[in-house]
């Protein structure tokens, strides 16, 4: 038989407890704590408590629930449900085990610092636990990274195809998209591009270099993140091999703030 221990912080052990929480560890702890602030605090327990629950044994006088996760888990999800400060919640891992159980952990999940790192592991969690509008979130930053290109995570395992499906849809109709947004004015010129009488109807050379370059970059990462940074711009002035189109694209400042505004303005979200 493995004896539980009683869990370290006072908090978690006040004498009017009314149901203890143990953890799954080779000793589990035992968590004395309050069914009132667990029901107030997370629906997750409202659940948990309106099934049979066991009763008191003879070593306690209050029933005792066997419960799945770590005492490493149930320790900062309990301070995030009592009147403590919340703990620090740094890892996506520390997330993972308890976004479905916390809904102040739903705007952590959603916090810039996850967001920018691992877009599509916050997406994934968000949708395996049903929070759409965290999913929806994360789906827009995905796309400033290549979906297919991101390492396999154990996150990945437990959402649906749809889900998956959902997220690879939204690139590639967004891509798609972006690029059918790359047409020139007829007023785009080039002094030497459009000098001759062969080229005076025809855009410059470097927006042909700009739309081939630039149609590859938005297949993988349909953002206007990359595609309108000066440096993008000048490589596509340089691939046209023509001395003046890098002062075409200076000149074409408004038109090309009016393109970003354009792909920027496309549905970015599931």
């Amino acid at each position: 038989m493995i004896f539980s221990s009683p869990s370290s912080d006072p908090i978690f052990n006040a004498p009017d407890a009314d149901i203890i929480l143990r953890s799954d560890d080779a000793r589990p702890v035992d968590f004395r704590v309050h069914r009132c602030i667990l029901l107030a605090g997370s629906p997750f327990f409202q659940t948990m408590f309106s099934l049979p629950q066991p009763k008191c044994t003879a070593d306690d006088r209050i029933p005792a629930l066997d419960l799945a996760e770590p005492s490493a888990v149930l320790d900062p999800l309990l301070r995030f449900l009592y009147p403590v400060p919340d703990p620090e919640v740094t890892t996506l891992d520390a997330l993972y085990d308890m976004a479905g159980v916390v809904d102040r952990l739903r705007v952590l999940l959603v916090s810039p610092a996850f967001l920018e790192t691992a877009p599509v592991r916050v997406f994934a969690i968000a949708s395996r636990f049903d929070l759409e509008e965290e999913a929806k979130i994360a789906s827009k930053h995905t796309l400033r990274v290549r979906v297919l290109d991101v390492p396999l995570c154990d996150d990945l395992r437990h959402i649906s195809a749809f889900s998956y499906h959902r997220l690879l849809d939204l690139h590639r109709r967004r891509a798609d998209a972006a690029r059918q947004a790359l047409c020139a004015p007829e007023e785009l010129r080039c002094m030497q591009c459009n000098g001759s009488q062969y080229n005076a109807v025809a855009p410059p050379k470097w927006w042909a270099e700009f739309v081939a370059r630039a149609g590859e970059e938005l297949r993988s990462r349909p953002t206007t993140e990359t595609i309108f940074s000066l440096k993008f711009l000048m490589q596509s002035a340089h691939a046209s091999g023509c001395p003046r189109c890098a002062g075409s694209i200076l000149e074409s400042f408004v038109f090309l703030d009016a393109l970003k505004a354009k792909i920027d303005a496309l549905p970015s979200t599931i």
